[in-house]
């Protein structure tokens, strides 16, 4: 988005009266905070027991929030130094959660939705912190606002006295990197000397217990093959998501599934005394299809790279490129002169295909494209 110019819902927000004219010459938009309705009492969810409270007010009925983060180190994904966010859940609070609570609000273009309400400082913070192990990090983003955000009653289109469309999804957003920027796992426990070791192992208590000492209620830590993969952090919050407190609280019967001792908590860095790979003089290959079968899809123009097409086959300037796996077809063939291979290219969302001249991947594609590369 090019700085001092709106995006749409900025030009819309004006022409409705939300903002004076002089916001259109900067890039930000007004805070969600001035433009949600007043709640006179701020009860906390969860300690309170809902009476017919005023849903906008008060969280109900996922009224505990549990901030999911992610230590995934095979493959690496993040900053070294840095745990990643997973998401923000509401949970009933005994218990068992809500899901995909409104179908017309369900949403794939995040990345767009935050760029035209001019929060690309909010996308630049996802898209370093919020990543998809997979490599798909828009999708991970779809998700979970669409099975979790949908779901917070104080996120209602009808809660906002001057309403912007997807304001409520700018401010999940928000509200989830707020709370992540929070608690910053690896140096909490790096302060208690738990680090990412090749060697080391650490007990369930000592990692119990720095998390708790910071968060100030039980955390729940999660294990995958004995690694350190997941810590959730539990709240209740006294008044809407947007402006309320949120309150470190117990969790609400989910329990750690790691072991009592020797768990591991892998560096996202290679190891220092593996052995370098070493290769013998260079031998004639092939240029034909990639060995890997893998890879991304970059666009080039003049020689510059000018983005990349993501897993739905659409192609974005900024983002996260999607990894696309090549499939070789039947239809090889050979001649004196070259070698022709076809293959067919399939990304996370389905096999592509060209659709009325558009390049599209997806579950509905049954007869996918075949490329030819010839060597």
């Amino acid at each position: 988005m090019l700085q001092g110019i709106p995006g749409p819902q900025q030009v819309l927000t004006a022409l409705t009266g939300t903002l004076g004219l002089s916001s259109l010459l900067g890039p930000e938009i007004e805070s969600s905070q001035s433009n949600f309705q007043h709640c006179s009492k701020a009860e906390l969810s969860c300690a309170t027991p809902y009476h017919g409270q005023d849903k906008c007010c008060f969280n109900y009925p996922g009224g505990q929030f549990l901030q999911s983060q992610f230590w995934d180190a095979d493959p690496a994904i993040g900053p070294e130094d840095s745990w990643t966010i997973h998401g923000l859940w509401p949970d009933y609070c005994n218990g068992g959660y809500p899901q995909f609570c409104d179908s017309k609000r369900r949403y794939s273009n995040i990345s767009l939705i935050l760029t035209d309400s001019g929060r690309g400082d909010l996308l630049d913070e996802m898209r370093t912190f919020w990543k998809d192990w997979k490599g798909d990090d828009p999708n991970l983003w779809e998700h979970e606002w669409n099975k979790h955000g949908t779901c917070i009653s104080t996120l209602e289109t009808h809660c906002y006295d001057l309403y912007y469309p997807q304001q409520e999804v700018v401010d999940y957003f928000d509200k989830t990197v707020e709370l992540f920027h929070g608690l910053p796992t690896h140096e909490i426990l790096a302060g208690a000397g738990i680090v990412p070791s090749y060697t080391a192992t650490y007990s369930l208590s000592e990692i119990h217990d720095a998390l708790v000492k910071a968060h100030g209620a039980e955390v729940v830590v999660r294990c995958r093959h004995h690694n350190l993969n997941e810590a959730w952090y539990f709240f209740n919050v006294a008044g809407p998501l947007q402006t309320g407190k949120f309150v470190p609280a117990n969790p609400d019967g989910q329990t750690s599934n790691c072991p009592s001792k020797g768990i591991r908590y892998q560096p996202k860095t290679p190891r220092k005394d593996e052995p370098t790979k070493t290769r013998g003089p260079s031998e004639p290959t092939s240029t034909g299809t990639p060995n890997s079968k893998r890879g991304n899809l970059i666009v080039s123009t003049q020689g510059q790279q000018r983005g990349c097409i993501i897993s739905r086959g659409t192609w974005f300037t900024a983002g996260t490129c999607a990894t696309f796996r090549i499939e070789k077809a039947s239809g090889s063939s050979s001649t004196s002169r070259c070698t022709h291979e076809t293959f067919i290219l399939q990304s996370s969302k389905g096999k592509c295909s060209f659709e009325k001249d558009t390049f599209s991947c997806g579950p509905r594609i049954r007869n996918p494209v075949e490329f030819t590369v010839s060597f």
